[in-house]
């Protein structure tokens, strides 16, 4: 199987992820996913969840959001936050889900902020569940 040089760039780190056979991101328009050899491309992402397989082996990651840029040998994930799935503190994203539930029935603060904080507590804990 083809493989390609996977890099994730953050404001505060750079991953290498090495060569790996696949990606999966969360696109703004849906699920996407990139094979060795794909055609150049740039995709804006959402939060969600981003699958990398590497040799067989499967990591996740969750992602508040960004840009992916694809070539045939290189995609580079340039996204805003990125946890591996075994860094995520999960009681604390459940705190934080929590919290903004409770904001949002009370209807306090701004509602658009409070959706997208407990969207991003949500995915955490998904992610956190792999």
């Amino acid at each position: 199987m083809s493989t390609f040089q996977l890099e994730i760039v953050t404001p505060t780190k750079t991953l290498d992820q090495g060569d790996v056979s696949y990606v999966r991101c969360p696109g703004t328009t849906g699920l996407f996913g990139v094979m060795g050899g794909h055609t150049d491309a740039l995709f804006a992402l959402a939060i969600g969840e981003i699958k990398v397989v590497n040799n067989g082996n499967m990591s996740y990651l969750s992602t508040s959001g960004g840009y992916a840029e694809v070539t045939r040998e290189k995609v580079s994930l340039l996204l805003e936050t990125v946890e591996e799935a075994r860094e995520i503190d999960a009681p604390r994203a459940q705190e934080a889900c929590d919290r903004a539930k409770a904001r949002l029935s009370k209807k306090e603060g701004d509602e658009v902020r409070t959706r997208a904080a407990l969207s991003r507590a949500e995915n955490r804990l998904k992610v956190s569940s792999r």
